[in-house]
């Protein structure tokens, strides 16, 4: 098990090698999930509980607001199973989860859970209702009050339909990012998203300041986090952001901002690291997405996969499903550098099902 570069420098990973990491879960939920057909991130009828429960697994081990772990309709079950699994083989230095607007908060009393009185996000077809601005300041706020113990902060998120929102998100800022946003599906419901998005887009037609528009067509967990990674980067701490094209969208937020207000950004200390599955996924284009932005940026991807398991729902990621979520990249690449194999975190996932 290696991590493998996508773009950029193989120094920073190495620079990395042994030191302290913090990871940070950004949870969220958009009514965009609601719509039939457009994810499949969770047990169908209860895709809003997913970040929730990804919470209560990857803290405690166990899902305390429902009887099973979040699963697909076809049984994958959550990437969070990774992510538990590589915190169990050598701990994350700290776990904080971020509440960006859950509908049911999860039931953890001793890990912090930052509340940043943040709602739901509505859904992108009818408009999102967000306050972009107020979510990307309380971002930038958050990063400098934080008082950071560790050398890096490791960021994931668990946001079902993510995917839909940052494509909307992308398009809207005007990147052509058509046919590069990946799915939780192996064969991903092109129509569905691509009905929600054009509705999505014709709502902001006539919008023509940047935060109007993520107003209308984004999401919490990608406004809140544009404004804490940019607010990271000016107090120097590095920062890998663990997750796949959610978290390039986040990026072309960034790029955005930054050209708007005419600023530049040292991103040597800013990081993107995925699954193989999102990498190598033919429906989507990590590596095209990161190529439209104007800064240089580290990304990776760690060549683990489940060849080593017999276990049917997990044969399914290697299949194409569910690919990526709840830090599942990062977690890898922080596993490679503590010296965790692929066979140590297969039989400790493998565990969990049991």
């Amino acid at each position: 098990m290696t991590i493998k570069t996508i773009l950029g420098s193989s120094d920073l990973p190495e620079y990395l090698r042994g030191k302290k990491g913090a990871f940070f879960l950004s949870l969220s939920n958009t009514d965009t999930a609601k719509i039939e057909g457009i994810t499949q991130a969770g047990i169908p009828g209860m895709i809003h509980l997913t970040p929730t429960l990804d919470a209560e697994f990857l803290c405690t081990g166990e899902v305390k607001s429902l009887k099973n772990i979040a699963a697909t309709p076809k049984g994958v079950p959550t990437p969070g199973l990774i992510t538990r699994a590589v915190h169990m083989l050598h701990p994350f230095s700290s776990l904080a989860l971020l509440d960006l607007g859950l509908e049911v908060k999860p039931k953890i009393d001793y890990f912090p859970l930052y509340d940043f009185g943040v709602t739901p996000s509505g859904s992108i077809d009818t408009g999102a209702n967000i306050d972009a601005v107020e979510l990307f300041e309380k971002g930038m706020e958050f990063a400098e009050e934080y008082f950071c113990r560790n050398d890096y902060i490791i960021l994931g998120e668990s946001v079902p339909s993510g995917t839909t929102t940052a494509l909307a998100t992308a398009l809207a800022l005007g990147y052509n990012a058509h046919d590069k946003f990946s799915s939780s599906f192996s064969n991903a419901p092109t129509n569905t998203k691509q009905r929600v998005v054009d509705q999505a887009l014709s709502g902001c037609e006539g919008e023509e300041g940047l935060f109007e528009k993520l107003s209308h067509v984004s999401d919490n967990m990608l406004v809140f986090n544009a404004g804490l990674v940019l607010g990271l980067q000016k107090r120097k701490i590095t920062t890998v952001l663990a997750g796949g094209t959610q978290m390039a969208a986040l990026l072309l937020i960034i790029n955005s901002i930054l050209k708007q207000t005419n600023q530049s950004i040292s991103s040597h200390k800013l990081a993107l690291c995925t699954t193989k599955w999102v990498y190598e996924d033919p429906n989507s284009d990590i590596k095209g997405l990161l190529e439209m932005l104007d800064f240089p940026i580290n990304a990776y991807y760690v060549d683990f996969d489940f060849s080593l398991t017999h276990h049917p729902a997990l044969k399914l990621y290697d299949e194409g499903e569910a690919k990526e979520g709840v830090g599942a990249g990062g977690a890898l690449m922080y596993a490679c550098l503590n010296g965790i194999t692929k066979e140590q975190i297969t039989r400790r996932v493998e565990s969990f099902l049991q």
